[in-house]
């Protein structure tokens, strides 16, 4: 199994959509990027902590190579918005790729480049590529939290 790591707005609506990529072994939501230990949701979302709301993805590279999940990440969001999806603004809600290896970091820096010489977006993506720090899991009702509401995210 393997670890990825996607900043893409709130963390909810990206859980639920990691979980139906089938390879997508599991998925916990919560903190990454930033300076404080052990934030809280409250915390991070003062915007101090220089956290992002992720979603940190378990999967089996036999069945779902990463650069699937990486088209998923670009597919859920739009990366050339600074710190902003849709309503939710501040740095926490910002676009980020944190890689867990050399591979990962090689492949996240390529996929950018190609979707940026795509032509797809007019503006400039600002999605953060950077190394994976410390993973701090958001509390327990953050997880899954679309389903247990009953609901289903599909962008």
């Amino acid at each position: 199994m393997e670890k990825a790591t996607f900043g893409a707005g709130c963390f909810w609506g990206v859980e639920a959509d990691f979980r139906e990529i089938p390879g997508v072994v599991d998925t916990a939501v919560g903190f990454s990027g930033g300076t404080t230990a052990n934030p809280s949701y409250h915390d991070v979302c003062t915007g101090t902590t220089g956290h992002a709301e992720v979603c940190e993805v378990t999967f089996d590279p036999s069945l779902v190579p990463y650069d699937t999940l990486l088209d998923a990440f670009w597919r859920m969001h739009d990366p050339t918005t600074r710190d902003r999806q849709g309503p939710d603004w501040g740095t926490q809600y910002r676009s980020a790729i944190f890689t867990h290896s050399a591979e990962q970091q090689a492949a996240a820096e390529a996929s950018k480049a190609a979707l940026e010489s795509s032509g797809r977006y007019k503006r400039p993506i600002v999605t953060q590529i950077a190394p994976a720090g410390p993973f701090y899991r958001a509390e327990e009702y953050h997880q899954r939290y679309l389903e247990k509401q009953g609901r289903v995210c599909r962008r």
